[in-house]
């Protein structure tokens, strides 16, 4: 039912889109639905911006974003909508020796680059006093102001986030400088990340300033190659090879920056790479350039990937998605004139006018499009709408949460519907599972592994049921004034009202991403999984997303292997065996291993034809993964070719934190898939193995992002 059909003017909107569903299929198969006319006269060109959204809601809330900017600049003026440009002089013009100049930082950005050409054009470098703040650098951080105020110095102190126990001595000092007593050329600039702790009076009388990174490949590229100058770009012993790899490294580090807007499409984790890490790395390719007959390509990969920008990057996996980037860009090939550095071509390996290096570059930067396609970073064009939901959600998960909590009108009251969903979870929340009861049916046997995952699997979900099934009637306890409404009642009366799932629930639940609403749904076939297991034994086809601790029960089914054959199980690792069968129509289980459903693929699709993975439909961001036998067997072969090793995750979010069982939180097994892409070879990661060997593999899937997930967010 669409919600959408319950305000006045949409009243009856259900039957008007059934009755005219191709035309609404063409609304939803478009490009840019935010800007076509809709169908119907009542739904058509009169329609005002707001309700235009209120549909696109319903049917591409990819599009919303660019529906809102369109909106605001309609109803106000295109300025609200560009950020403005960042100067630098102007802030310090409007300061004096008792204002201080707060810059407040964000991900990418380093505005001391900045700060550092200011001072130089003003003639204030030699006046320039900077420290970073951190433990034990107060004491320090005082006499660099004290000295300052005397001298009319430029006292820079950075990161005050990191000092928190220095902020109220910090406020002090501010209030107690003053015009009579400072030099006038004195000034104070402070750099933090948002932070409850940075004192509230001296943001209230400083002067706020923020240095968004360039947004996009073309702005990244130019942000870059604006500052440079012939010299800059035409230099070195080897002039035409120096100025060809500057510009493939500077592609490389726009394209590793700009890979974060994709979330953990592009990187698990969104690393802070900024204009630091390609200064080292230019001055470093300058150097191998000029003093080296041969570039060592080689080492600069390495250099590139794995120290300057590689230092930031803590997960295993993006050191993997690096590698393979950086070898596309630190490489011969990138010499030729006809190198591409996107499958279109539209990207490549441009060769400047030695007369006019600087300007040439400058033109082809910007004839490329505003905003790039993810197939430059090697991506599907699914990549872009999972980007834009990812944008919708989160701004709409802040527009719920700022919403009031008294409801108007002739409906329902809060209290009412918050009562109403707490009462109907309740009467579908089964009693816990007599643990003692499910140890006498499945004991602890030496042949049989699976009893002791099914008895602590158990266990795990009777721990969340007891916690749903003690709050929610306190709950309504509490709604009715029969009990204190405690702040984790009144919070969890909250989540439930707004589709969030309580955070007393999901302190002892599994991983999980998804509303409300889902949530309960998959909790309660999880439920059901579990509970057949215990009254018609252990399935034929295991539903590895219902598993707690997925790892748990692998590692079960090796044992029972080892034991059944008596061999070390050190020894004896999974091959991983595509089959063909639904996983209904498998009624028998394998003679060795497990058959193991409910994977999903996101960036690919398992193709049964071509027994491979293929590029994904066009809209369809995840599709689920056939049916895997995982087959136990000792002394493996490492795949020499023909396969993606893919990542299988919990969650979407791809990022998780080393448990007390030395597992990750999120990450569960590489899953190795058929592909008939061109296979290349890399080194080993900490995550695969101790030892220092090379896996086959594959680049496209790898810049794709593609990886298995044992449940989505919907």
């Amino acid at each position: 039912r669409m919600c959408i059909s319950s305000l006045p003017f949409f009243k009856g909107f259900e039957k008007d889109f059934v009755d005219t569903l191709q035309k609404w299929k063409k609304v939803f198969d478009s490009s840019d639905p935010q800007t076509i006319t809709f169908p119907g006269g009542k739904y058509g060109g009169d329609l005002t911006g707001l309700r235009r959204m209120c549909i696109l809601r319903c049917l591409r809330r990819d599009k919303i974003m660019a529906a809102m900017s369109n909106f605001v600049v309609n109803e106000m003026e295109q300025k609200f909508v560009e950020p403005p440009v960042f100067d630098l002089k102007a802030c310090y013009e409007d300061s004096d020796s008792v204002t201080p100049l707060i810059f407040v930082l964000s991900s990418g950005s380093d505005p001391m680059k900045d700060l550092l050409m200011l001072a130089d054009s003003m003639g204030m470098s030699d006046k320039l006093k900077a420290i970073a703040l951190g433990q034990g650098q107060g004491v320090a951080a005082t006499k660099m102001m004290e000295s300052g105020q005397a001298n009319g110095d430029w006292v820079c102190l950075q990161n005050c986030h990191l000092s928190i126990s220095w902020m109220p001595e910090l406020e002090r000092l501010c209030e107690e400088t003053v015009k009579e007593k400072t030099d006038g050329d004195y000034r104070l600039w402070l750099t933090s990340m948002p932070s409850p702790a940075f004192p509230t009076a001296v943001l209230q009388n400083g002067v706020k300033m923020t240095k968004e990174p360039p947004k996009g490949m073309r702005a990244n590229l130019k942000s870059n190659y604006v500052k440079m100058s012939d010299d800059a770009i035409w230099c070195t012993s080897k002039p035409e090879k120096y100025s060809k790899l500057l510009f493939a490294l500077c592609f490389f580090h726009a394209t590793v920056v700009e890979r974060k807007k994709y979330g953990p499409l592009g990187w698990n984790i969104p690393y802070t790479f900024n204009e630091t890490d390609l200064d080292i790395t230019q001055s470093q390719l300058f150097t191998y350039v000029d003093q080296f007959d041969e570039v060592p390509y080689q080492v600069m990969q390495q250099l590139a990937s794995v120290v300057n920008y590689g230092g930031r990057i803590t997960d295993d996996k993006d050191m993997r998605t690096s590698d393979i980037i950086v070898a596309d860009f630190m490489c011969e090939k990138a010499l030729a004139d006809d190198y591409k550095f996107s499958a279109s071509g539209l990207y490549y390996s441009f060769k400047g006018d030695e007369d006019n290096i600087h300007q040439s570059y400058l033109d082809y930067i910007d004839s490329l499009p505003i905003e790039a396609e993810p197939e430059v970073f090697g991506m599907h064009s699914n990549a872009s709408i999972t980007c834009d939901m990812n944008d919708a959600d989160n701004n709409f998960k802040i527009i719920v949460s700022l919403q009031p909590r008294a409801a108007g009108g002739a409906g329902m009251s809060r209290e009412d519907i918050i009562y109403n969903i707490a009462d109907e979870m309740e009467a579908k929340v089964s009693p816990p599972w007599d643990i003692e009861a499910v140890g006498m049916l499945y004991p602890v046997s030496y042949n049989e592994c699976l009893n002791t995952v099914l008895i602590q699997e158990g266990q795990r979900f009777n721990k969340l049921t007891v916690a749903i099934r003690h709050s929610l009637p306190q709950l309504k306890k509490a709604l009715k004034g029969l009990v204190v409404l405690s702040a984790e009642l009144e919070s969890m009366g909250n989540n439930l009202f707004n589709q969030f799932v309580p955070a007393n629930w999901t302190k002892v639940a599994y991983p999980s991403l998804k509303g409300l609403g889902p949530w309960f749904s998959d909790y309660m076939a999880r439920i059901k999984f579990v509970n057949d297991w215990i009254e018609e034994g252990a399935p034929p086809v295991f539903w590895i997303s219902g598993f707690f601790f997925p790892q748990g029960f692998m590692t079960a089914v090796l044992q029972n292997h080892a034991r059944r054959y008596t061999m070390p199980i050190d020894t004896v690792s999974f091959s991983h065996q595509m089959k063909e069968e639904l996983a209904s129509e498998l009624t028998t289980k394998p003679k060795d291993g497990c058959y193991i459903d409910g994977l999903f693929l996101e960036g690919a699709r398992w193709s049964k034809q071509e027994e491979s993975l293929v590029d994904p439909r066009p809209k369809e961001l995840f599709s689920p993964m056939c049916v895997i036998q995982l087959k136990p067997e000792q002394f493996l072969e490492t795949p020499s070719e023909g396969i993606y090793r893919s990542p299988v995750y919990k969650v979407l979010t791809r990022t998780g934190t080393l448990s007390t069982t030395g597992h990750s939180t999120n990450f569960v097994f590489w899953l190795n898939i058929p592909s008939n892409k061109p296979t290349i070879y890399r080194n080993s990661l900490v995550s695969e193995t101790n030892a220092q060997v090379k896996f086959c593999d594959n680049s496209e899937w790898i810049k794709g992002g593609v990886a298995c997930f044992c449940a989505l967010k919907y």
